[in-house]
């Protein structure tokens, strides 16, 4: 949830006609990682729970690669480039680490 908070507040300076491309897909990656883990904790079985676990990871790995494009392309100051790939990669961990508990 940090992240989507990250992701809607005003530290991307997108020209506006990124406004329904670039910007539109990351703030859409951002979400989707806390509503697949939501989604799946719902879930009957550790199986099931574990496969929404595995969409919100590739939801995470997608967003990163949707930063690193943004930096590259100087939408995204250095400063916040850091702090919100900072905070992903820990999350990309920890999704990591539960779905190795679920499925051992």
């Amino acid at each position: 949830m940090l992240i989507v908070k990250m992701i809607y507040s005003d530290i991307f300076s997108f020209p506006k006609e990124e406004v329904f491309g670039l910007k539109s897909q990351i703030q859409r990656s951002a979400v989707s990682i806390p509503s697949n883990i939501a989604e799946g904790s719902s879930r009957n079985s550790d199986k099931e729970f574990s496969r929404f676990l595995e969409i919100a990871l590739g939801s995470a790995f997608e967003l990163e690669t949707q930063l690193i494009i943004s930096h590259d392309l100087n939408y995204i100051g250095y400063e916040n480039y850091s702090k919100v790939l900072s905070v992903l990669t820990k999350n990309q961990k920890q999704i990591n680490t539960f779905i190795t508990k679920l499925k051992s």
